[in-house]
């Protein structure tokens, strides 16, 4: 049975419930076990342990960014199968934005408090890619994608040798995220101009910049 679309005002108010459950810690549940589950804790010492937090704290603020994009195309898509990707490939965020924050509590940090802005700036993004068409708002999942996975593996050289937990959780999202962006290439998604992918990367840089410490 087919459902009857939201009008403006229902919509609206279940973007407003979805980013609130992104950006409020705790409102996330995960549907897989948290990869770190399986990996025996450790003991870091208190630079590694900061060290280790400031970098997952990235991590975290990077799903609320994927959160916040993923659900401004599907708001704007022109084709059913391709909103329905994009929720998909949401459920699987929300596995790695629950993990991150677990990791965080077990490094005894807290996930950015700039978490609201940056979810804002993504979903106008992410409605924008949509307007512009579904071969671009594909295009922009496996760019994004693309640039997710090299972030992540940087952060696997850059975390502390001991901390086997945080890479655990790093090596399988970064599987995740790669199958995402096979599957949005695979369905028709067009390569981004040289100028939108620099300027996604730029922006992909400051966020990293100030999630560090805030």
């Amino acid at each position: 049975m087919m459902r009857d679309p939201l009008n403006f005002l229902d919509s609206a108010l279940v973007q407003f419930d979805q980013a609130l459950r992104t950006c409020i810690p705790g409102s996330t549940l995960s549907q897989r076990p948290s990869p770190a589950s399986s990996v025996e804790p450790v003991e870091l010492s208190e630079t590694d342990r900061q060290h280790a937090a400031g970098l997952m704290r990235i991590n975290h603020t990077g799903e609320v960014c994927a959160q916040a994009l993923y659900a401004g195309q599907a708001s704007t898509a022109q084709l059913d199968q391709v909103r329905e990707s994009m929720e998909e490939a949401a459920a699987d965020e929300r596995d790695h934005l629950a993990w991150c924050e677990m990791r965080l509590t077990e490094l005894q940090s807290r996930p950015s408090l700039l978490n609201p802005l940056w979810y804002a700036m993504s979903f106008g993004l992410g409605a924008a890619a949509g307007l512009a068409g579904d071969k671009w708002s594909l295009g922009f999942v496996a760019e994004t994608e693309k640039q997710v996975c090299e972030h992540l593996e940087t952060h696997l050289g850059k975390l502390p040798e001991a901390d086997h937990p945080s890479k655990a959780v790093l090596t399988q999202m970064i599987q995740d995220e790669r199958h995402h962006g096979q599957t949005a290439e695979q369905a028709g998604g067009a390569p981004l101009p040289f100028p939108v992918r620099k300027v996604m990367l730029g922006m992909s840089q400051i966020m990293k910049r100030t999630t560090y410490r805030v």
